[in-house]
């Protein structure tokens, strides 16, 4: 039934409308995971894997079939700048439902007792990326016990370096995802806005009010980079469909494949652009 909620064609031409679907799966995919798992003693310390494997489940018949409408467009439409802006439509919905991700796992981050417990995992994704020097001290002072230490370094170029080798680590894994299974990538892509949702409750300090600032100090540059993540979901899911058609050796093919190689030089163009802002823009704004 969900998979019906909304047509790839129509979100399209409105893609803000993608904004309420996502923050409907999210809230759905937070509901469902404590409504099952939240009592279990064991299962219950894994619920932020579950909240995203249920917003994964959600989603996937929209972003699969959002890919192959575009792959289709690659078979149909001449010129590699018509096509570029043909994909760019694709992109924005893609961007809504990621926001809509992000702001419904803010608000259960914040609204809910024991929000911290619905993303252990991300908090712990959160230290380590912003805190590695002093990461179980982090994981202390939001609720939580590890053992292991993990050693960081501080200088803005080392940090930009980490951050940006990370990222292309990422978008590594979101083509071979989306290559492999065509609209695998949405597993990354939903991991990333709860890890945004935990930064953004722990930087407002568990306060509803504050979640406007907290959204734009990380989306400022968070929002570029997910957009490289989906251009690349995006590469990949083009390929993945045209060699599923059978495709290969035909000039189709080499035309996808061009392609493919123009949305993964744009996405590495747009990550390193988010890593600059990062690094050298967000800190001085907050």
């Amino acid at each position: 039934m969900l998979e019906l909620l909304v047509n790839p064609k129509k979100a399209e031409k409105r893609p803000w409308q993608m904004f309420f679907v996502g923050f409907f799966y999210a809230s759905l995919s937070v509901l469902a995971a404590n409504f099952i798992f939240a009592k279990d003693p064991v299962l219950s310390r894994y619920l932020g894997i579950f909240i995203i494997t249920f917003c994964v489940i959600f989603s996937m018949p929209f972003v699969y079939f959002t890919i192959r409408v575009e792959e289709r467009k690659d078979r149909e439409i001449e010129g590699e700048t018509r096509l570029l802006k043909e994909h760019s439509k694709a992109i924005f919905t893609f961007l809504w439902l990621f926001v809509g991700f992000t702001v419904a796992f803010s608000v259960f981050y914040i609204a809910f007792p024991n929000g911290q417990e619905f993303f252990r995992a991300q908090i712990e994704t959160f230290c380590q990326i912003n805190r590695p020097d002093s990461f179980n001290d982090c994981l202390r002072q939001y609720g939580f016990e590890k053992t292991e230490t993990i050693s960081g370094s501080a200088t803005a170029r080392d940090r930009l370096i980490s951050i940006f080798s990370n990222n292309i680590y990422v978008l590594i894994f979101t083509l071979l995802f989306s290559l492999v299974f065509g609209a695998g990538a949405i597993f990354i892509l939903a991991w990333n806005a709860s890890v945004i949702a935990a930064a953004v409750g722990i930087f407002t300090k568990s306060t509803l009010s504050n979640v406007p600032i907290g959204l734009l100090r990380y989306l400022i540059h968070g929002l570029p980079e997910i957009a490289a993540y989906f251009v690349a979901a995006l590469a990949g899911g083009i390929l993945s469909i045209a060699m599923i058609r059978r495709e290969r050796g035909t000039d189709k093919m080499w035309s996808v494949i061009l392609d493919a190689l123009s949305l993964i030089i744009i996405s590495i163009v747009i990550l390193l652009i988010s890593a600059l802002i990062e690094v050298f823009i967000t800190p001085k704004l907050f």
